[in-house]
């Protein structure tokens, strides 16, 4: 009797049965619009954390976490009796995954749960802090998401031992899924030096975006120099790329490197190679513990995690000067730890300013700093910032409590998302700040001086679409509210048609002073004007949603250069390309697609109704396949479809649609039109919106995704 086969393809199959990736590796794959698909979230559709998270006792809460500081465990003892370091650590390597470049990364999400993070080899030992933390969690359930823990437990942490926080804001939701279509970088091995294979390096040393780590695997540098080559003036330029990818400036970092290191140690004391697998490599039994000391206890004063081996202050529970004392009146000379690691020791040192063994008390060893932390020594300016710091702790104090914050808030988006108790008050520039909006003018009298007006519907359609189109479902940054389309840098970037731009502001910004509307409020309602009258030409009457009450921002509250990220340098919903890129620009659209927080048919339904509305960058023609520009109408689709036609390629990198009956040319088209025709799932939705029983459909399909795109940032409604 033959041996029957699971005819399920399991992921360790894959050496045997290949995925289409495999097969067709230049199929557009489509993934990174299918992330958190509702099936895989195990709360329902009806669970809103925003609501549960309101219900939390945060008092109790606190003092649960508090206690857990200085409650150890004998399978994971606490050094020096203390858990702050280990959440401290877990806290910054989930906030610092986030880059400034396309906001993804981050603590917002939970991600620290999934590979390939819960797995990086800078994250050794974190599956320890999230277990440690599981009690707590299990105690608060649905009113208390991982993801707000996670942030919650290294700010707690720094008030146990002395620091006066900045404050914290909860409502942060849990993905129950890998982001793994997040790009983390090329690489082909963890820690893969600059200098190997796909490298994220070019140039001299010109780091790739939107990357903001030197290695994969890393959160940020090398601790033991670049490439593992002590160097602390190349360390130093490692660190400024880096931190300024993560949104701080050269004070913010330096508090943040001597903040971090403050408390806690780092552990190499053994041999690293020993180590059993990380977590989502590691044995069933193993219940997704990794990085397993089969050797030795690998605990206490047996853990390895970095391979460096110390602690960096005499007193590493406590929130004090002593980094500095240390750092900056001591020479430093380098060593190995005993697991093989570059670090820097003191030449001379007094007994009384070693710390002390984390097990025996008795016993003291030399302190340690890692090449980063040389670094703010040895380079200039970061020298200078920690002097100032070394004579102001209450200054450093503060500078770090907000750039701690910043750090564990920097994806969150705006402060209407922070839920508790601890919120600041204080409005940061970093947060984007929107004032309130007024929700009580007359709508309709807005709507009738829009329709008096002699703007077009492409007018009205390309402005509100360029006004909302910067949100970014990653950080929640950008979107409609704010209008800050009309002010510097938006309202010179070349993909909003600055001259166009100026001609549609000067018609809506008297309506919104006449009125008392905001622009804001103005910009989308024409936008909705826009659709309205497509499809009312199309035969369909409308009704669309709009909800008054977006504010208009002013320059002292936006932060320009933070928003020069948000340019759109590509938009294939107006088929727009401003420069050649390393991708296709049918994956430039699903990148932004997604970052909008867009499904795939969602996107397919705004193409072809952006073409047919004559939506395109500077009225392009290409890829309007239609007859009757303005009207929202199918036709996109329809004609796509139509095998009546055949497409050719130009010379130009376009291509046109060829009538087989006269050999005559219908349209050209860009590779983000054709998509829709040649990828078989995109197509599966371009064929749903082609058929004539579902003309319908298309308009209401456009309708509902349009009011998504501009509505996506109101955090101010529920």
């Amino acid at each position: 009797m033959s041996q029957g086969k699971c005819p399920v393809m399991h992921g360790a199959q894959t050496t045997q049965q290949e995925t289409n990736t495999h097969w067709w590796p230049k199929s557009l794959n489509l993934d990174i619009l299918h992330q958190h698909d509702h099936k895989t979230n195990p709360m329902g559709e009806h669970f809103n954390y925003q609501e549960a998270v309101k219900t939390l006792d945060f008092d109790e809460l606190k003092k649960d976490v508090l206690a857990l500081m200085t409650n150890s465990q004998d399978w994971w003892p606490a050094d020096w009796g203390h858990y702050g370091g280990l959440m401290i650590r877990m806290t910054w390597h989930a906030a610092g995954t986030y880059r400034i470049a396309d906001g993804r990364g981050g603590a917002g999400t939970g991600n620290l749960r999934f590979a390939p993070l819960n797995s990086w080899p800078d994250n050794t030992n974190l599956d320890k802090a999230r277990r440690l933390l599981w009690p707590i969690k299990k105690k608060y359930g649905n009113k208390l998401s991982w993801a707000d823990l996670i942030a919650y437990a290294g700010t707690v942490a720094y008030q146990s031992m002395g620091l006066k926080t900045f404050g914290f804001g909860f409502g942060r939701e849990d993905i129950w899924h890998p982001e793994k279509d997040i790009y983390w970088g090329a690489e082909k091995e963890w820690l893969a030096p600059s200098g190997s294979e796909n490298s994220r390096y070019s140039g001299e040393r010109d780091l790739a975006n939107p990357l903001a780590a030197v290695m994969m695997g890393l959160i940020y540098v090398n601790p033991e120099g670049v490439d593992g080559n002590p160097d602390p003036l190349k360390t130093a330029a490692d660190i400024r790329t880096t931190f300024s990818r993560m949104a701080m400036n050269d004070e913010e970092t330096v508090a943040l490197t001597a903040g971090g290191h403050t408390v806690g140690k780092a552990h190499g004391n053994g041999d690293a190679d020993k180590l059993g697998p990380e977590p989502e490599a590691g044995n069933i039994e193993d219940q997704g513990f990794g990085w397993l000391n089969p050797n030795q206890s690998g605990i206490g004063k047996d853990t390895i995690t970095s391979g460096i081996e110390g602690a960096w202050t005499t007193h590493p529970t406590q929130w004090d000067n002593g980094y500095f004392d240390l750092l900056l009146n001591h020479e430093w000379q380098l060593n190995k730890s005993p697991a093989g690691a570059w670090q820097w020791e003191p030449v001379d040192i007094k007994q009384e300013d070693m710390p002390v063994d984390v097990e025996n008390s008795g016993k003291r060893y030399k302190p340690i700093m890692t090449d980063a932390d040389m670094a703010m020594k040895m380079d200039p300016e970061y020298r200078q910032i920690a002097e100032k710091f070394h004579r102001d702790h209450d200054y450093f104090s503060d500078v770090f409590a907000r750039a701690w914050f910043k750090l564990t808030h920097r994806d969150m988006g705006p402060k209407a998302r922070y839920i508790g108790p601890d919120v600041p008050a204080e409005d940061l520039i970093w947060q984007d700040p929107i004032p309130s909006g007024d929700q009580h003018y007359d709508v309709q009298a807005v709507v009738d001086k829009i329709t008096a007006s002699e703007l077009s519907i492409q007018d009205m359609i390309t402005t509100a679409w360029d006004s909302a189109r910067t949100f970014r479902h990653s950080d929640k940054r950008g979107g409609a509210n704010g209008a800050r389309i009309r002010l510097a840098p938006q309202n010179a970037w070349h993909g909003n048609e600055p001259e166009r731009l100026t001609k549609v502001l000067s018609v809506l910004e008297p309506i919104a002073k006449d009125t008392g509307a905001s622009v804001a409020d103005v910009i989308v309602l024409a936008g909705c004007i826009g659709v309205e009258k497509a499809a009312l030409a199309a035969g369909f009457k409308v009704d669309m949603i709009f909800t008054p009450g977006r504010g208009d921002a002013t320059e002292q509250l936006t932060d320009r250069s933070s928003f020069d990220v948000l340019e759109p340098l590509h938009d294939g919903f107006r088929n727009y390309l401003q420069q050649d890129f390393a991708v296709s620009s049918e994956e430039l659209l699903l990148d932004r697609a997604q970052l909008m927080g867009l499904t795939a048919a969602e996107m397919t339904v705004l193409v072809g109704g952006m073409r047919v509305l004559g939506a395109n960058f500077d009225n392009s023609p290409h890829g309007v396949f239609t007859n009757n520009v303005g009207v929202l109408t199918n036709d996109f689709f329809v004609n796509l479809t139509d095998m009546r036609y055949r497409w050719q390629p130009m010379d130009n990198g376009l291509y046109q649609l060829v009538d087989r009956t006269n050999n005559t040319v219908a349209w050209t088209a860009t590779r983000v039109d054709l998509v829709f025709g040649s990828n078989s799932v995109l197509r599966s939705y371009a064929e749903v919106y082609a058929q004539d029983d579902n003309k319908q459909k298309f308009v209401e399909d456009f309708v509902s995704a349009w009011c998504k795109v501009m509505d996506a940032d109101r955090f101010d409604v529920s």
